[in-house]
């Protein structure tokens, strides 16, 4: 039996359905309200703030935007594809022109 605290990362060329790709939300977050774990299974809460005006004032909402529920592997292979993410992210910024090469647009 395979270790669950292990990511599997040579499973191979995987296919996804084109059937559920149009039929998979898009998941928006601001960040995590809380975690933890329950029988096994990693549980995460994703939330979003909302602005709601408050007369001349603005009021921040925070509203759950999912309930994330997955294996130890799963969530390890998440974080990996978390950091890869990142990683990437990172050296686009570093290929960013500075401030003063990027032209000023006014509205």
């Amino acid at each position: 039996m395979a270790d669950p605290e292990t990511p599997a990362t040579s499973q191979g060329p995987v296919t996804i359905s084109s059937s559920s790709a149009e039929r998979a939300p898009i998941i928006y977050f601001d960040g995590a309200s809380c975690f933890g774990h329950h029988n096994g299974a990693i549980q995460i809460e994703l939330a979003a703030n909302l602005l709601m005006p408050v007369g001349a004032a603005v009021r921040v909402d925070v509203v759950q935007t999912a309930h994330l529920r997955c294996s130890v592997a799963a969530a390890l292979a998440l974080r990996e594809a978390l950091d890869k993410a990142l990683a990437m992210y990172r050296q686009g910024q570093q290929q960013q022109p500075t401030a003063e090469e990027i032209p000023m647009v006014k509205n």
